[in-house]
Order: structure tokens, then C-alpha cells, then sequence
């Protein structure tokens, strides 16, 4: 299991990578986006306390003072379960299939669009696609569109959320049908 020094640098990690390529910015919902929101990473309970010497633990098995950025980003457990909803992340690569793939991580949920035209349209996009929770629900989802002007309007962010949306709930009935 990860511990709460991990995810927080985990975090720190995706969220400057994230503001420093500027895929996240102003989703027009709020004025600055959901990363200039204040966020209070708190330890799961039901994970180890970071106080019982785990990370001493792991940094004594990687080699004792030597430690590289690769020992850190290593799961200690093999079978790490993937915290993303697997109907958004597929509906997501389904309605922007028209955008290049430039990255996609399952285990973090961010999938990275590259700059491509929309099916009618003269206009170019990119997207940056968060899925942050196992849970179908609008929530769990943070898009932000970009134009080469600028970040794409509100409501072109609202029609796009609202397709994966749309098209995660149809791929889980036809998995339930299945």
C-alpha cells in the first residue's frame, strides 16, 4: 500500500506537472480552475500509519543512504489497484478520439490530449482529462480544453464532460446487459 508521504508527493509531482505544461487552467467553472483551489490530503485510515516506520523501511531496503527518484515512484506492492473508473477513462478516450494520445496513466488518471481538430470544426483543441475517483459520477471528472487562443469557453467544456458522461453510463449498462 502507499503511504501518506507518497501520495502527497505523488500529488505535488502531477499537480506541478500538470500547472508547469498548463494543461490545467480555467475550466470556466471558477476563476482559476480546480488547482488553485486550497486541498487537504488527509491519510486513508483503513492504509499504514506514515508514524510506523514504513518509509524508513523502504528507504533501508533500497540501498540504505542512496535513494534515486525511481525508489520512489516504485510500488511496494505489486498488486496495486487502479483508482479510476474504468467507463470514464474509456468513454473519455472514446469522445476525444480525434485528439492524439500524448500520455496516459491509468494508475494517476490523467490522460494528456495532443493538439487536434474536432469532426465539422476549423478550430483546434487540446484536452487535459483528470478521472480522480473509482466512483461514476460527475465529480470524479475534471476536463479543461484548450484553443490556441486560449482556454475553450465553458459551455464546449460542459457539452464535452457531458459526452463522457453520457457515453461512461452507456458502457457500464452494456456491461451489465453483458
Amino acid at each position: 500500500m502507499m503511504n501518506y508521504g507518497f501520495k502527497a508527493g505523488l500529488i505535488a509531482i502531477v499537480s506541478g506537472a500538470l500547472v508547469g505544461c498548463g494543461s490545467f487552467g480555467n475550466s470556466g467553472r471558477s476563476s482559476g480552475g480546480f488547482l488553485n483551489r486550497p486541498v487537504a490530503v488527509t491519510p486513508d485510515p483503513s492504509r499504514e500509519d506514515p508514524s510506523s516506520g514504513a518509509m524508513e523501511r523502504a528507504l533501508g531496503e533500497a540501498g540504505g543512504d542512496t535513494v534515486s527518484i525511481f525508489d520512489a515512484l516504485r510500488s511496494p506492492d505489486e498488486n496495486t489497484n487502479v483508482r479510476v473508473n474504468k467507463y470514464l477513462w474509456s468513454a473519455a478516450l472514446e469522445t476525444l478520439s480525434f485528439l492524439p494520445v500524448e500520455s496516459a496513466d491509468p494508475f494517476t488518471g490523467v490522460l494528456v490530449m495532443g493538439w487536434g481538430r474536432a469532426p465539422g470544426s476549423a478550430r483546434q483543441y487540446r484536452a487535459t482529462v483528470l478521472v480522480q475517483d473509482p466512483a461514476l459520477d460527475a465529480r470524479s471528472l475534471k476536463l479543461s480544453i484548450q484553443t490556441r487562443n486560449g482556454p475553450a469557453s465553458a459551455e464546449t467544456v460542459r457539452r464535452v464532460e457531458d459526452a463522457i458522461l453520457t457515453r461512461a453510463r452507456q458502457l457500464r449498462v452494456r456491461d451489465k446487459n453483458l
